[in-house]
């Protein structure tokens, strides 16, 4: 069975700071196959008309020219079934936290299913931070020294891209079932589950079970919650719909 993987996944880039970066990542991902190149925020604008990109892009400009620049990454990953937030540290709340072998493997079941996925990774310096987490499915980490687990951008990105062309071509012939691929296709995308948790948070203080001045971990706690429940579409709906009713409560 053959397969494009060329736009099968978004390849998210948040914040980049260095425009030999993006030129690099270009170049990984035309070597595997993929192409879909979003880029939020970049320190320098217009990055894909940069010289150094186009440089480090080394014949890959076509991955460059075609890439979407934008400033919201909402709007990046909106539609996508599996968001996955690739950061090596560990945080207190957050999305769940997945090794690359077991995502890469999740990674299968919702492309091949009829899912969208998107991969996020962060600024150079910091890495992904906790709002851009709050739009994760998942995190995610590579098996690294745990002593020294720092990489490059470009090379962490090379090293999902080689791996999981190495899955996903591996996979392409298995057969999915309708039942798997109408789940997939069911789960929430992680923009509608912020709206709701916003939704939430206001309908928590209209009845006064969350003092907006001192909200504490409630909403963390919460969104982590749902995180971990992979919520459907639905369920989404059923839960606005209890926020809508505490909000009539003020």
């Amino acid at each position: 069975m053959n397969i494009d993987l060329s736009k099968l996944l978004r390849w998210v880039l948040v914040e980049t700071s260095h425009p030999g970066n993006v030129g690099s990542a270009a170049r990984a991902l035309k070597t595997m196959g993929f192409g879909d190149l979003r880029l939020i925020n970049p320190k320098v604008k217009g990055v894909a008309a940069n010289p150094e990109a186009i440089a480090l892009a080394s014949g890959a400009v076509d991955i460059l020219e075609t890439s979407l620049e934008g400033a919201s990454l909402a709007s990046a990953v909106e539609g996508c079934a599996l968001v996955l937030g690739l950061t090596s540290r560990d945080r207190e709340f957050g999305p769940p936290a997945l090794d690359w072998e077991t995502a890469r493997s999740l990674i299968s079941d919702t492309t091949m299913s009829g899912g969208k996925v998107a991969l996020l990774f962060g600024p150079e310096r910091t890495g992904l931070d906790n709002d851009h987490l709050a739009l994760c499915t998942h995190r995610v980490w590579l098996d690294a020294n745990p002593t020294y687990p720092s990489l490059n951008l470009a090379q962490a990105l090379m090293v999902c891209a080689y791996t999981l062309r190495a899955t996903l071509l591996q996979s392409a012939g298995e057969s999915h079932s309708l039942a798997n691929r109408e789940e997939m296709a069911d789960f929430a995308d992680p923009v509608a589950v912020a709206a709701m948790l916003d939704h939430w948070r206001e309908g928590l203080e209209a009845i006064g079970y969350l003092d907006p001045t001192n909200p504490k971990k409630l909403m963390p706690r919460l969104q982590a919650l749902f995180a971990r429940s992979r919520l459907h579409k639905e369920e989404i709906d059923l839960l606005r719909g209890i926020a809508k009713q505490m909000l009539l409560r003020k």
